[in-house]
C-alpha cells in the first residue's frame, strides 16, 4: 500500500461482508453497517471490475455464466473474497464477547480498516475502551466516511494512526493509548502481508504490560500458502491479487513455528482452528459456493 493510499484490501474486504448481509443466507457474519461506509460508486465499481475479472478467476465458469452478471458476482464473492473475512470476523467476535465476559475491559483493534464492531456494539460503551490501529491513510479514510454519512463516533471509540511495522512507532502505542487493564487484541487479515519478525516483535511489545489473561484473535496463512492452489486455483489468486493490489504477502508459518513465536511473546495457544475446523464451525451444510479456505488458520492465545 502507497503511504497515500487507503487500503484497497479494507475496501474490499467491506465489499464482501455487505454483499454477504445483502444477499446470502444463512449469514455467517451480519456486518449490517459494511454497505454505508462503502459509497455507491464503489460498490458498483468493485463489483463491476469483480464481474470482468471472470476471466481470471476462472475462464471455464465465465463461458458457462457469461450471460448472468449476477451469478458472476456470487460465485466470485462466494468463492474468492468473503469465505475468509466472514469466517474469521464471526469467530473473532465470539472470542471477544466471551472475554468480556471473563473481565476483559479494552479491545484493541490491530489493521482495523473499515471494522464496524464499535458501531454494531453501542451497548457496550460505558464497560468496553475500543482503540482502532491502522496505517494513516485507512485511518483518514474511515473518519471521512463517518462524518460523511453523519455517523457518532462512539465516546468509547479511539483512532490511532500508525504504521504497526514502524517498531519507533509501538511504544507510543503503549505509552499514549493502551492502558494496563486486562485486554483482547485482534489481528484479522494482516499477518499475511508482514515479515515473521514484524509480527513477532508486534506481539512481543504489545503484551509486555498487558496483565496475564489477555489475549489475542488472529488469522494467519500456513507454510503452504505459495505452493498451495486450492479450488479453483484460487489460493494463487489471493497471492497474486494482493501483490497486484500493492500489498504482497510474505509469510506462512507451520504450526510448530507459530507455537515458538507466541511461545516467545509469553503467549499460549489456547485454541486453533486450522482450515478442516473452520468449515466445520462456520460453512457446514450450505448449500452455496461458500467454504473455508485452504491455508488459512485461526488463532486465540492467551497471556500466561
Amino acid at each position: 500500500m502507497k503511504q497515500s493510499e487507503s487500503s484497497i484490501t479494507s475496501l474490499i474486504s467491506a465489499f464482501g461482508r455487505a454483499y454477504h448481509c445483502q444477499y446470502d443466507t444463512p449469514l455467517i457474519f451480519d456486518d449490517y453497517i459494511a454497505k454505508e461506509l462503502i459509497t455507491p460508486q464503489e460498490f458498483a465499481d468493485i463489483r463491476e471490475n469483480m464481474i470482468q475479472g471472470i476471466h481470471f478467476f476462472n475462464p471455464d465458469m465465465a463461458h458457462l455464466i457469461k450471460d448472468d452478471p449476477d451469478k458472476i458476482l456470487r460465485w466470485i464473492v462466494q468463492t474468492q473474497l468473503a469465505p475468509t473475512p466472514l469466517a474469521r470476523a464471526a469467530y473473532c467476535e465470539r472470542v471477544l464477547l466471551h472475554e468480556l465476559a471473563l473481565g476483559s475491559t479494552q479491545y484493541v483493534i490491530l489493521g482495523a480498516g473499515l471494522d464496524t464492531f464499535a458501531l454494531r456494539y453501542m451497548e457496550l460503551k460505558n464497560c468496553l475502551r475500543i482503540i482502532e490501529v491502522d496505517a494513516p491513510p485507512t485511518q483518514q479514510f474511515k473518519l471521512s466516511r463517518l462524518a460523511s454519512l453523519k455517523q457518532p463516533v462512539p465516546l468509547n471509540l479511539r483512532f490511532v494512526a500508525m504504521d504497526l511495522t514502524n517498531k519507533d512507532s509501538l511504544p507510543t502505542l503503549l505509552d499514549e493509548e493502551l492502558s494496563g487493564e486486562k485486554s483482547f487484541l485482534s489481528l484479522l487479515g494482516v499477518s499475511f502481508y508482514w515479515t515473521k519478525e514484524d509480527l513477532s516483535r508486534l506481539l512481543r511489545v504489545l503484551f509486555t504490560n498487558l496483565p496475564s489473561g489477555s489475549s489475542i484473535v488472529f488469522d494467519y496463512a500456513d507454510e503452504h500458502l505459495f505452493e498451495t492452489k486450492g479450488i479453483y486455483n484460487r489460493v494463487d489468486h489471493m497471492v497474486q491479487m494482493a501483490a497486484a493490489g500493492g500489498e504482497p504477502m510474505k509469510s506462512g508459518y507451520a504450526y510448530a513455528e507459530m507455537e515458538a513465536l507466541l511461545d516467545e511473546a509469553g503467549l499460549l495457544i489456547y485454541e486453533h482452528l486450522n482450515p478442516e475446523a473452520i468449515q466445520e464451525q462456520f460453512f457446514q451444510d450450505r448449500t452455496d459456493h461458500l467454504m473455508a479456505f485452504e491455508t488459512i488458520h485461526f488463532i486465540h492465545a492467551v497471556k500466561k
